[in-house]
């Protein structure tokens, strides 16, 4: 064979291999587009991929272009008030968060305080039992059993005494 034919074998060949390729290339993808444009449920899903016991569904929208832009703008409605809500919604926990807080603080020192003034109490009755066993020192006056006229009497001799010393 001349080497012109073996070049037109060649070439022929790779044209061919190259046709078929991308014949092969358009069929695969238009399979693929017919697929991708079903949706399959399976069970509380939706999926572009077929599963086991899926079923198809029809997902063409009949509307016409004034119901969809109405319907995107009542979307676009709810998600403003929705985003409205969480705004609401998130200060008011905060609100409700910093008076449980200033609560707790509140607590705390009221605690602190009631357990400072029960360690005091106890110290006082502590001192005044300690003070109660303590033995008692004899007073001045004490009048070792006579009556008041006579302890009386004790104070003014005392007085006459300082006279004199005067």
């Amino acid at each position: 064979m001349s080497q012109k034919k073996k070049r037109k074998r060649t070439t022929a060949g790779s044209l061919g291999i190259a046709i078929f390729s991308i014949a092969t290339c358009a069929f695969s993808m238009s399979a693929s587009a017919q697929n991708a444009a079903k949706t399959w449920r399976c069970g509380n899903t939706y999926s572009d991929q077929p599963c086991e016991g899926g079923t198809t569904v029809k997902v063409n929208d009949h509307r016409s272009d004034q119901d969809r832009q109405a319907a995107d703008a009542g979307t676009r409605s709810a998600q403003t008030y929705a985003d409205h809500l969480e705004r609401t919604r998130l200060s008011q926990e905060k609100a409700a968060n910093d008076r449980d807080q200033r609560a707790a603080r509140e607590a705390r020192s009221a605690a602190l305080a009631e357990r400072r003034l029960a360690l005091s109490e106890q110290r006082e009755r502590d001192r005044a039992r300690k003070a109660a066993n303590d033995p008692r020192r004899p007073s001045l006056n004490f009048s070792g059993g006579r009556s008041s006229r006579a302890a009386g009497d004790a104070s003014e001799r005392k007085k006459k005494k300082r006279k004199p010393a005067a």
